[in-house]
C-alpha cells in the first residue's frame, strides 16, 4: 500500500528554519514529482514547491522563492523541503504529494497524499 508521511514541522519564530520530510512507503519516489502543498486556517490549500525527479525545486509561491529548496534522497526514498527566512504567514498545514514523472501545483494531479505536518511561526 501505497504511504507518504510528512514530518519536520514545529514552533518556529521568524526567520527560522525547518526541514520538512516526505518519507514514502509501498513504493519508490524515483520516478515521482513530490509536490508541496499547504493549507493555512480557513484559507484553501495551495501549491508551494515540487522537487522533480531529477531533483529540481519548482516554486509556485513568489513569497517563498529563495527560501524553499527541495531536495530527494532516493536511497532513503525520502523527499525534503528545506524552508528558511520562515514568516507568520508561512504558517500552515503542509503536504506532500506524489505525481508520477512530472511536477504540478493542481491539486487533482497528485497520486498520493500524506497527511500533513504542522508549521506554526510566532513572535
Amino acid at each position: 500500500q501505497a504511504n507518504l508521511v510528512e514530518s519536520g514541522g514545529g514552533l518556529v519564530q521568524p526567520g527560522g528554519s525547518l526541514r520538512l520530510s516526505c518519507a514514502a512507503s509501498g513504493f519508490s519516489l524515483f520516478y515521482y514529482g513530490i509536490g508541496w502543498f499547504r493549507q493555512a486556517p480557513g484559507k484553501e490549500r495551495e501549491a508551494v514547491s515540487c522537487v522533480t525527479p531529477v531533483g529540481e525545486t519548482i516554486n509556485y509561491v513568489d513569497s517563498v522563492k529563495g527560501r524553499f529548496t527541495g531536495s530527494r534522497d532516493n536511497a532513503k526514498n525520502t523527499v525534503y523541503l528545506n524552508v528558511t527566512g520562515l514568516k507568520p504567514e508561512d504558517t500552515a498545514v503542509y503536504y506532500c504529494a506524489a505525481m508520477y514523472r512530472y511536477c504540478s501545483g493542481r491539486i487533482r494531479d497528485m497520486n498520493y497524499w500524506g497527511k500533513g505536518t504542522v508549521v506554526t511561526v510566532f513572535s
